[in-house]
């Protein structure tokens, strides 16, 4: 199949793209790129920071502890930056924010794709951009749906106590947000001594297996059946500073640099 992904520009997006990068082989990849989450209005500072660590202070973490360990750098593990993936195995990578501009929309119309798949992509799909696909667009929301429609599904689960925390995969019919019909959940147990960063990338874990399934599903002619969503559940935005200090007061840490370098390294060697 010819599938575009469309990702974000940091570390979740990255390795959700390593995880899939097996089952990705056998079909033709175009990943496209946006910079970032949300729109310019202006967020509080610990959010400012997280975004640094996801797009740079995690790379150089990376980059240090791989420079120390000898072994790390013998073993030529298996999780690759954006820079890496496109030198190492041919697939291109392009940023695209204006993806519902003329001149995306043709971007996208010429790669005549089978499959979009979104995951963390930061802008809103229109439907000149969503009809492209042959099969529609899938997307991997880091939330329970429709309980958790929005923006940092994870960080609001936490904060309101819940036990297990989920992804959906589902289908993106329209530009409404995350309202499309659901394929798939995958569901992990909350550990109270890791943070909020550790628990998103462990969750992709769970997630891009579900679009593994979904790959195997469509290649084998096969369709997606899904769930229809109802209208409960709540769309939750961006935090602001008062609830991100109840969310450290309760739950701890936006992200911890060393906890989200061990999990990486966990899946270093997947095949």
């Amino acid at each position: 199949m010819n599938i575009v992904l469309l990702l974000n520009n940091d570390i979740a997006s990255n390795f959700a793209l390593n995880l899939l990068l097996p089952s990705l082989k056998a079909h033709s990849i175009q990943v496209f790129l946006s910079s970032k989450v949300g729109g310019n209005s202006t967020k509080p500072d610990a959010l400012k920071e997280l975004a640094r660590f996801e797009q740079q202070g995690v790379y150089q973490a990376l980059t240090q502890e791989s420079r120390a360990a000898d072994k790390l750098i013998e073993n030529a593990n298996n999780f690759r930056t954006y820079a890496e993936i496109i030198q190492e195995s041919g697939i291109a990578i392009d940023v695209l924010n204006e993806i519902n501009s003329p001149a995306g929309i043709t971007r996208i119309k010429a790669l005549t794709p089978d499959l979009i798949i979104s995951i963390r992509f930061g802008v809103i799909l229109k439907n000149p951009v969503i009809e492209l696909a042959k099969h529609g667009v899938i997307n991997l929301h880091s939330g329970m749906l429709p309980d958790y429609r929005g923006v940092m599904a994870t960080f609001w689960a936490l904060l309101n106590g819940d036990e297990q925390l989920s992804t959906s995969l589902h289908f993106i019919a329209d530009s409404t947000i995350d309202t499309g019909g659901i394929i798939a959940h995958s569901t992990i147990s909350v550990d109270r001594n890791k943070s909020y960063l550790w628990h998103v990338l462990k969750l992709y874990v769970g997630g891009c297996r579900l679009i593994e399934q979904a790959l195997k599903t469509l290649s084998q002619e096969g369709d997606l059946l899904t769930t229809e969503q109802t209208d409960e559940g709540k769309y939750y935005t961006f935090p602001r500073a008062e609830e991100i200090s109840r969310f450290t007061q309760k739950c701890g840490a936006l992200y911890q640099q060393q906890e989200v370098i061990e999990l990486i390294n966990q899946y270093r060697n997947l095949p």
